[in-house]
């Protein structure tokens, strides 16, 4: 298997060197010449074993100049007990057709640590494989849970230096507060004035131009990227797809070949479009339901075929979700059309913030996406309603998902049953889920306490670890300083 840029403009290469490098020199993202299928045996075979093992199994046909063995030593490694709370991918069943797939048993309380702990290893071994020689140094734009997940991933990992900028008013209390007491020797974080488009557009400025390669290079660094632009980040996510339909059918809540629905709560787009390789491959999905809050950029896509990211950007209690640019939509964009008519959209998003499809384009789409937003009046309803009716307390992302996924199934009477991705513990966003459920307000540590009080919900370890810990990255810049930042980070290293 070969990786080929969305673009067209990058001759083909191997998995190893996509991961090492991140980003295709035309500024493409990388991709499989061809995705591998699966039946249902396959799937059946996943049934009894340890993810770990389905990590393996499905990587395995991604990632071809690896071993098998090697992949599984690291996974064994990544999803362990002392990684997870018990099982990395739980299903639960909240009732009405309704499975919730919990993403956030790991370190950082987030769906992020199930590429993320993988991840480094995946890098790792890129760079042996390529006889890369210079050091990396990963540039990491964060809505608030890909930067504490890369730092938490990468923390004194040899060879690797991690650079991440969060938008300083568009993360959670939570979410900062795990950025800026993070420890590691080769690892950096500073706040920008700004919002995370603002990060994410300035990261990529770096990446592309000459100049900054050619500097980093004179220090002996290369870049890279710990985003889900990077295909190694998003492979692993292809797994816990497979391991939740997997465990849904040992349950004997689906049948095995029985067609699922899934919603996916989707800022970024990386997540949902891992539901949509999967499904490619042969995974039995009939919709894939994207979950949008007031920025309501891919809705609008998916109703009427107009990607248009000039628009009111809006700080919601889903901030994670808070984005007008979803970079690996132009993966879906590539995978339907081809690198021509990718190139020429990419093109016209840049030049003119916006671009649209043809009828029988967005048709095509329409066959396997639909777009659901969710405003915050929509999902601290079903926030309330959700832990009232079935004692079951979700996060504010997850709300966004469940409110979409349940009229969605109104609106189509699907029959289908639904799996609802889960990509935050709660207590990540302890403030606004005690305000939404509870109508109570507290700040903080005073808001997770109150919160278990409230809901007899266990905290997270890692939660609980968080408070007392000293802030060791507390710098603010603006996003015209994020280059000079990097070097000078780079230089007490």
């Amino acid at each position: 298997m070969r990786y080929i840029s969305t673009r067209g403009g990058d001759l083909p290469v191997n998995a190893a060197f996509a991961i090492k490098q991140g980003l295709a020199h035309d500024g493409g993202l990388f991709m499989p010449d061809e995705l591998p299928k699966i039946d249902i045996d396959f799937i059946k075979n996943l049934a009894s074993l340890s993810y770990a093992e389905r990590a393996a199994r499905i990587l395995s046909l991604f990632l071809e100049d690896y071993s098998y063995e090697e992949i599984f030593a690291w996974a064994d490694t990544a999803y362990s007990r002392e990684k997870f709370d018990g099982f990395p991918a739980p299903v639960k069943n909240i009732g009405d057709g309704v499975h919730i797939l919990e993403l956030w048993h790991g370190p950082t309380s987030a769906f992020k640590d199930m590429a993320l702990q993988i991840m480094p290893k995946l890098f790792s071994g890129a760079m042996k494989k390529c006889g890369e020689d210079r050091r990396a140094i990963i540039l990491v734009a964060t809505s608030g849970d890909t930067g504490k997940a890369a730092l938490e991933g990468y923390k004194n990992v040899d060879g690797v230096a991690v650079k991440v900028f969060y938008p300083t008013d568009g993360v959670s209390a939570m979410q900062k507060r795990q950025m800026q007491t993070q420890e590691g020797d080769n690892l950096s974080v500073a706040g920008i004035y700004g919002n995370f488009d603002d990060a994410q557009s300035a990261v990529k400025e770096i990446f592309s131009s000459d100049y900054c390669a050619k500097e980093l290079n004179s220090k002996g660094f290369f870049l890279s990227s710990a985003n889900s632009i990077n295909f190694g980040r998003l492979a692993p996510q292809i797994v816990y797809y497979f391991s939740a339909y997997a465990d849904m059918c040992q349950s004997g809540s689906i049948a095995f070949g029985e067609k699922i629905d899934v919603t996916v709560p989707t800022g970024n787009f990386g997540n949902i479009f891992a539901a949509y390789i999967a499904k490619m491959m042969g995974l039995p999905i009939a919709r894939l339901i994207c979950a949008s809050n007031e920025n309501d950029v891919l809705t609008e896509f998916f109703t009427t075929g107009r990607y248009n990211r000039i628009r009111p950007f809006h700080a919601t209690t889903s901030p994670s979700m808070d984005i007008l640019i979803s970079s690996n939509l132009e993966r879906l964009l590539f995978a339907t059309f081809g690198a021509d008519r990718c190139k020429a959209l990419m093109s016209d998003l840049a030049s003119n913030g916006e671009y649209t499809l043809t009828a029988e384009e967005i048709s095509k789409i329409r066959e396997h996406f639909l777009g659901y937003s969710t405003n915050q009046i929509e999902g601290a309803e079903i926030m309330r309603k959700t832990f009232e009716e079935k004692k079951y307390l979700i996060d504010t992302h997850t709300a966004v998902a469940l409110s979409a996924a349940m009229r969605y199934m109104n609106d189509y009477k699907a029959e289908n049953k639904m799996l609802v991705v889960s990509t935050a513990t709660p207590y990540k966003f302890a403030k606004d889920t005690l305000s939404c459920v509870f109508g109570d307000m507290a700040d903080d540590e005073s808001a997770v306490n109150k919160l278990y009080e409230l809901s007899g919900v266990e905290i997270p370890s890692p939660i609980k670890a968080l408070f007392g810990k000293p802030i060791l990255h507390a710098d603010v810049i603006d996003k015209e300083q994020m280059w000079q930042g990097t070097l000078d980070f780079l230089d007490k290293i």
